[in-house]
């Protein structure tokens, strides 16, 4: 069994043009010796000029995409080579981290790796940054069924879900990868189901943690 991860919708981008030379991104700018333009958006430092962003609930929370990384990547299941990570961001980047990545567990470090990455469409061998729409990356992974985990699908106990799920080849589960609301219509369209593991919603990383420990759990059931 082969499975892949996407990370959704995810809020990591560069600050937008039209916020470069707001006050509060070129203090930080100034601050960091960075151009506006090679810096992550990021709610902490940058509020006061995402309160007319278009879809800015959304946007902003590179930490959350970071906790999320890391849940995946800490995996025994990421560890035995397993489990393939991407992120697909609200302004249609994929950032593919290629098998056994290790990613900065400090998020100074991997806000600096994504900055890097997003700017120069390169951080080195072990992760490929390239344009996509959500389908587009779909048709690159060619899962065999694809699972959205969100509040918004049908209740689904988790184990038996891990079960299923276990016994095909190239399962992919999409979490989304962003602070508030639900999926976009694009990952809505690409997604075989839709199904919600708990009553409460629960941030994507603690998700990601859940479901990875089932399916590793699980073993015995992969390609039955």
């Amino acid at each position: 069994m082969k499975l892949h991860l996407i990370i959704a919708d995810a809020s990591l981008e560069l600050v937008p043009s039209e916020l470069w030379k707001n006050p509060a991104v070129s203090r930080d700018a100034m601050r960091r010796r960075i151009e506006p333009s090679r810096m992550l958006l990021d709610r902490s430092f940058h509020h006061s000029a995402m309160t007319r962003l278009k879809d800015g609930f959304k946007r902003g929370r590179p930490d959350l995409v970071h906790a999320t990384v890391l849940s995946a990547t800490c995996s025994p299941l990421y560890d035995e080579g397993l489990l393939k990570v991407y992120i697909h961001t609200l302004a249609g980047e994929v950032i593919e981290f290629h098998e056994r990545t290790r990613v900065p567990k400090n998020y100074i470090r991997f806000r600096g790796l994504m900055e890097k990455a997003l700017s120069e469409r390169n951080a080195g061998p072990l992760i490929r940054v390239f344009n996509s729409d959500f389908r587009g990356l779909l048709e690159a992974i060619r899962p065999e069924f694809v699972i959205g985990l969100s509040t918004l699908g049908r209740k689904r106990d988790l184990q038996e879900l891990c079960i299923e799920s276990a016994r095909r080849s190239r399962p992919c589960f999409v979490v989304g990868g962003f602070p508030h609301g639900h999926f976009s219509e694009e990952v809505v369209k690409g997604l075989d189901d839709v199904v919600r593991i708990h009553e409460k919603s629960l941030e994507a990383h603690v998700v990601v943690s859940r479901l990875l420990y089932e399916i590793e759990k699980h073993a015995q059931y992969w390609n039955q």
